[in-house]
């Protein structure tokens, strides 16, 4: 059975509290995506948000032509952009630029939004969300095609234009992420993948498909993971759970889980744990879990882990990673090969 990639997945967030000056955090972070490459990892994912106090990454695309320049072969990918906040004419744009640039090692990925603050600003509506996604991909998939676009839609009017440069050779995965049942049904019958977060909609995923008479064995599954592997996972928990408590409860504080006030915050690291909204693995323990995820759910194409919390050093982080890349991978990727 054939091994999915493995990643690493980034904010590049850097709260008040343990700030550094922005030029060091990102130095420090494409390095650490360099060398990762080196170690073992083959792939990187970017997430987008936008005014955040913190930094949370809100150029992306930036980033992954910054990362596509410092790597031979790792795949670059969004989990995940905001699509009804971009004008998708631009995004295909920009999308296919950094697949030449990269020799067609990105994927887009995309997906709704939530926060009201980035839809005003934006200009956007948070009632007209679906609409401006599904036009959206169906503008992007029109423009990468290579054909004129054309398109009259309820949010956009898009003129007979041809877009370049021209990848309809070889146009990126276009993947959807969501964890709602309808954002999944939606994943399913407009995204060349789905972009999931843990791991609990796998089956609502392939269920889609299937209701769309697509083959479930066509889909491809992109596997976000919030875990935390380590050797001793509970000495590593008690010294960075505090940014886990802090990127949980900003998450919270803006609606990604349900409304704010009926969602209760974390008071400590130790609840986070006891919830299991991070789980605190040792290798051993990782790659038995990985392995019967793998097996269990054969479209799963790539797994990919926070490569440190909001705030954490980023040399913290390469601990983990370093000892991820050493001991789990290689380890996974024989069961699944014997």
């Amino acid at each position: 059975m054939e091994a999915p990639r493995f990643g690493l997945w980034y904010d590049f967030r850097n709260p008040a509290q343990w700030r550094q000056p922005f030029p060091n955090l990102y130095h420090e972070i494409l390095e650490q995506i360099e060398w990762a490459e080196t170690i073992g990892f083959d792939s990187v994912w970017l997430t987008e948000h936008h005014f955040c106090d913190d930094g949370y990454t809100p150029s992306p695309l930036v980033l992954a032509g910054a990362i596509a320049e410092r790597t031979k072969s790792m795949f670059i990918g969004t989990n995940l952009m905001l699509l009804p906040l971009h004008d998708p004419i631009r995004l295909a744009e920009d999308s296919a630029t950094l697949s030449i640039l990269s020799g067609g090692r990105f994927a887009l990925g995309v997906g709704l939004g939530y926060r009201d603050l980035e839809y005003k600003a934006f200009h956007r509506s948070l009632k007209n969300r679906p609409s401006l996604m599904e036009e959206g991909v169906e503008i992007i998939r029109r423009a990468w095609r290579g054909e004129p676009v054309n398109f009259q839609g309820k949010r956009f009017n898009v003129p007979d234009v041809r877009i370049t440069p021209d990848v309809s050779d070889n146009p990126p995965l276009l993947l959807v992420g969501g964890m709602a049942e309808a954002a999944i049904a939606r994943a399913a019958r407009i995204g060349d993948g789905f972009l999931s977060t843990q791991n609990a909609h796998h089956d609502m995923y392939i269920d889609a498909l299937k209701q769309e008479g697509r083959d479930p064995s066509s889909g491809r599954i992109f596997a976000g993971q919030w875990i935390i592997v380590a050797k001793d996972p509970q000495a590593t928990w008690s010294r960075i759970g505090q940014h886990a408590v802090y990127q949980l409860n900003e998450y919270i504080s803006w609606g990604a889980f349900g409304p704010p006030d009926q969602v209760p915050q974390f008071e400590s690291a130790e609840q986070i744990a006891e919830a299991g909204a991070y789980q605190l693995i040792n290798a051993d323990q990782a790659v038995d879990q990985l392995v019967d995820l793998i097996r269990g759910r054969p479209e799963i194409k790539d797994i990919h882990i926070w490569a440190q919390l909001p705030g954490e050093p980023v040399s913290s982080g390469s601990e983990r990673i370093e000892y991820f890349a050493t001991n789990v991978i290689p380890k996974v990727v024989q069961q699944l090969n014997s």
